[in-house]
């Protein structure tokens, strides 16, 4: 999740400096979502993973 956030990121930019404003603020928007979506699920499996087996 994180790379392609990473990727979606640096594509803003680079249409963003090329001049497409609408295409930059379209790849943020998607590179935002999918960092909040990868903090989230590996917060699930954090606290997932701590707990005792029974």
């Amino acid at each position: 999740m994180f790379s392609w956030a990473l990727v979606f990121l640096i594509f803003a930019l680079v249409a963003g400096v090329l001049g497409f404003t609408g295409l930059a603020g379209t790849a943020s928007s998607i590179a935002w979502i999918l960092f909040v979506v990868g903090l989230i699920v590996s917060l699930i499996f954090l606290v997932a993973g701590r707990r005792p087996t029974v």
